[in-house]
């Protein structure tokens, strides 16, 4: 089930990331693709307008118990995750964007009843949220940065997923 609820739900999704139940392989999978680049080279750095949406993501989930923070090989999800890593003291761990599947069994296994960020891009973020389980077909838009998804794993069936915006 996917559902878009506005930015104050988040502190909704922040009470729900710490009451989820200990016995599932994750507390939770928080999703976002990367801010707005600066332009579209291989490898760009963020606009003056994504380094603005980095800091929300950071101030959105300071206090939600991020134990791991993922990212892809590409400037723009390391400087994403970058105020959030530092106010955490986290290193973001890079994996390359083709790797969802290393990436959906690394955090299964490495970061077993953690919160969890990963910062990917509007075609990793389906990708891996359909490896995560989620049964709902979903695309991200090009000009659409401020999709955040919540994945709680359930102990039998699908996860549940929320869509928020940031």
């Amino acid at each position: 089930m996917t559902s878009f609820v506005r930015p104050w739900a988040l502190a909704t999704a922040a009470v729900f990331l710490g009451a989820a139940a200990p016995v599932q392989a994750q507390k939770a999978v928080v999703l976002v693709r990367h801010a707005e680049k600066v332009d579209e080279s291989a490898d760009p750095l963020l606009s003056a307008a994504g380094r603005a949406r980095a800091r929300t993501l950071a101030r959105h989930l300071r206090t939600a118990g991020v134990g791991a923070i993922y990212v892809t090989q590409y400037k723009r999800t390391a400087l994403t995750a970058a105020p959030l890593a530092a106010a955490a003291g986290l290193k973001a761990i890079a994996l390359p964007a083709e790797a969802g599947q290393e990436l959906v069994d690394r955090i299964r296994k490495e970061n077993a009843d953690e919160v969890v960020l990963v910062v990917g891009h509007s075609n990793s973020v389906p990708d891996l949220l359909r490896l995560m389980g989620h049964r709902d077909t979903v695309t991200i838009a090009s000009a659409e940065y401020d999709n955040l998804f919540v994945v709680v794993p359930e102990k039998k069936g699908p996860p549940t997923v929320l869509r928020l915006r940031y």
